[in-house]
């Protein structure tokens, strides 16, 4: 039936997001909230006669998705935030030799092994580069399960696109949430088939490839982090993705990514009923962050507030990007807690 809905789980949106966009292999191992990836994919995949393998660790896992990656397959790995610690070695690596892949990291509470409730507290470590050396991934973060599905396809292209490794930045509230989404039958979804001219796949009939991250020529190095800087400069022009909602009258702005995006828009919506001025801002690339858009709106507007399940980490990008021209203040919320509408409202009121 057209226009179909069906009634779906965010972790497994991204299965069905990745089997869609062509994932030819998935190296996984479980970890709360994440578990019904690798236990769904390890059924999925099978069927398609495609591959699947849980590793023996975290640290196997992203490391098989070099080997696949360096060969020209389109992989995937996932895990929870001190799974995302452990594989922050290979995701250096894989950034470093150039290599594109999709990682998964369905966020819980920390540091350490924290708790398994949703949180946002990777940020940092996604963003700013978890692992050693100067790199970036691109970094995507989905709000519902909708766009746990259409956010992951995208991931493989701009992984494809830019030789580079991407995050879908999820949290374990999306990730166990349930929502109807468009059926996958219904999406008009095109597969972009990238020449992948770098791959190693056997040289007979042509010179040999070297894909390699270590590099210890004179001026070697140097010479390959600008090449790399000029590859994330043209990210930065080309693949910033945001959402605005009533900002054009606003008086006070909220920044918001993922869930907590979803819980001020609600509080938004109640806020507009009681005359108050307040929009919102919702960063979907986290890397590169939309730092224009927010630039010109503070010139605008009398405050910004930043909403985070944390204690504080977008909240610096934002006020770098603003620049001083308005205040900016912080509501979080730490430890895998999650706070409600009320909280946002009673902070907005305060700030009038």
């Amino acid at each position: 039936m057209k226009n179909a809905k069906i009634l779906m789980k965010g972790n497994i949106a991204v299965c069905e997001g990745a089997i869609a966009a062509g994932c030819e292999a998935y190296f996984g191992y479980p970890i709360t909230p994440q578990n019904e990836i690798p236990a769904y994919m390890s059924q999925r995949m099978v069927e398609l006669n495609r591959i699947f393998i849980q590793a023996e660790s975290e640290v196997a896992a992203i490391n098989m998705v070099f080997g696949a990656a360096v060969a020209g397959k389109r992989a995937m790995t996932s895990s929870s935030s001190p799974g995302i610690s452990l594989k922050q070695e290979g995701i250096s690596y894989l950034a470093g030799c150039e290599l594109p892949c999709v990682i998964v990291n369905v966020q819980r509470g920390g540091p350490g092994l924290g708790n398994i409730s949703g949180s946002q507290s990777d940020y940092f470590q996604a963003t700013k580069g978890g692992g050693h050396g100067d790199y970036r991934l691109i970094v995507l973060a989905p709000n519902s399960v909708e766009e746990m599905f259409s956010l992951t396809f995208l991931g493989f292209d701009l992984a494809d696109k830019y030789r580079n490794p991407t995050m879908i930045l999820s949290d374990g509230i999306v990730g166990q949430m349930m929502e109807p989404i468009e059926s996958i039958e219904d999406r008009n979804l095109k597969l972009i088939d990238y020449k992948k001219d770098w791959k190693l796949d056997g040289c007979k009939g042509r010179k040999p490839r070297l894909i390699r991250s270590l590099m210890m020529g004179e001026g070697e190095l140097a010479r390959h982090n600008r090449h790399l800087e000029e590859k994330y400069t043209e990210i930065k022009k080309n693949e910033i993705r945001y959402e605005t909602d009533s900002i054009d009258d606003a008086e006070i702005v909220i920044v918001a990514f993922g869930i907590s995006a979803r819980i001020c828009k609600a509080a938004l919506r109640k806020l507009r009923q009681q005359g108050k001025k307040v929009g919102l801002i919702r960063p979907i690339t986290l890397w590169p962050f939309p730092e224009k858009i927010i630039y010109d709106v503070s010139k605008k507007i009398k405050k910004i507030l930043v909403v985070e399940m944390n204690l504080g980490q977008m909240v610096e990008d934002v006020n770098l990007s603003v620049k001083g021209n308005c205040p900016v203040e912080f509501l979080g919320a730490p430890g895998g807690t999650v706070f409600d509408e009320e909280e946002v409202i009673i902070k907005i009121v305060k700030m009038q």
